[in-house]
């Protein structure tokens, strides 16, 4: 998880000084820089529920015991909100994911001002699927 604070600490900072539709399209950039998910892995077994979106998260598990998760969304902003989330915990151990802040290292994006209501409802449901997917390997 040491390379996603960084990185996270970036994107906060270049997050911070854009406007409203700026913040729009740099949401929609990191959704398109996921990498694909193959569509056989769509499936209601990874459908993460109350989305106003359809989201997909499917956990894989590096030889090294960490965990990278591959996700989608039929929705631009909602597919870039979870590639935001991922940042916060991607190829991380489960014992590192298990007790990671996430919402805490979301709170500076300030994502419930400044998307609309149903495009956050899911994010906790997001965060929730993670964290449950991480204690299954703990």
């Amino acid at each position: 998880m040491s390379d996603a604070a960084p990185e996270l600490a970036d994107l906060r900072d270049e997050y911070e000084f854009l406007d409203a539709d700026d913040r729009y399209r740099l949401l929609i950039d990191l959704g398109r820089a996921l990498e694909p998910m193959p569509d056989a892995l769509k499936t209601d077994a990874t459908l993460v529920r109350g989305c106003s979106a359809a989201v997909w998260v499917y956990p894989t598990r590096n030889d090294d015991g960490t965990l990278h998760f591959l996700a989608d969304s039929n929705a631009a902003i909602t597919k870039g909100i979870i590639a935001l989330v991922l940042k916060t915990v991607q190829d991380a151990s489960p014992q590192a994911i298990a007790a990671a802040d996430i919402e805490g290292a979301l709170a500076p994006f300030d994502l419930r001002n400044q998307l609309s209501s149903n495009r956050t409802q899911g994010i906790p449901n997001m965060i929730a699927l993670i964290r449950d997917t991480a204690a299954r390997y703990l």
